[in-house]
């Protein structure tokens, strides 16, 4: 049993090391009209429209651990997991309606599994309509010129969600069609932590969906994505 213990703490040292040697510093981009216009190129690419459009989205995450029914006219969100139901209101969070096993339950209880709501949708949904994003409250869009010669889209998130001040850098195809994405986020220590962005579904609505995503070794599977009006 020790050996184990001690084979474990050699491979986990083993990948802290890699993960700090490739560590990248977050580059530095200023704010532009041009940003501006390469973000709309993205959108463009991705039927920017189709998606405003779409009422309801419904997808999981986690190999389904945590599944969602979003209708994005009401702003309201089914959260499931476990044995819990959150009808989570985006609205006013204090609204929202919890069940656990089809029962109602404590006051306190409900207001943390509201939280816990609120926070993996936060979350999960990022990684479903995240280019969809790049104009949101709080944001700044720079360019910044890749290894390769292309322009990169730095999008910053100074408010919103659950972790503000977190920053995603988009490499685009010559089209504007996202192709992946580098992370320097709070809850990664590392950054530059690169996640693809090229496994797409044309939704019922018309809308660009990605399937899954793939960090490295991982990958992040979103379900059965639906999204339809």
């Amino acid at each position: 049993m020790k050996r184990a213990f001690k084979i474990i703490g050699v491979l986990a040292l083993g990948l802290l090391l890699f993960l700090w040697f490739v560590h990248e510093p977050l580059p530095k981009g200023n704010p532009s009209v041009e940003a501006d216009m390469l973000a709309h190129k993205m959108l463009n690419a991705l039927n920017h429209q189709n998606y405003k459009e779409t009422r309801f989205l419904e997808w999981s995450y986690r190999n389904g651990a945590n599944q969602y029914k979003w209708d994005r006219k009401k702003g309201v969100i089914d959260v499931k997991w476990d044995e819990y139901l959150v009808q989570l209101d985006l609205v006013n969070t204090e609204s929202s309606k919890v069940t656990k096993s089809g029962k109602h339950i404590s006051h306190q209880k409900e207001n943390k599994a509201i939280a816990k709501a609120l926070k993996t949708f936060n979350n999960d949904s990022f990684w479903l309509v995240a280019p969809y994003k790049v104009f949101d409250k709080g944001t700044a869009r720079s360019i910044v010129v890749l290894d390769d010669g292309s322009q990169g889209l730095l999008v910053s998130y100074s408010q919103g969600g659950t972790t503000p001040g977190d920053h995603y850098l988009w490499k685009l195809k010559p089209d504007g069609f996202p192709s992946s994405f580098k992370m320097w986020v709070k809850i990664i220590p590392i950054g530059g932590i690169e996640a693809t962005w090229n496994d797409w579904k044309i939704m019922e609505s018309g809308a660009y969906l990605p399937k899954a995503h793939k960090l490295g070794p991982l990958t992040l599977d979103m379900g059965n994505i639906k999204g339809y009006n």
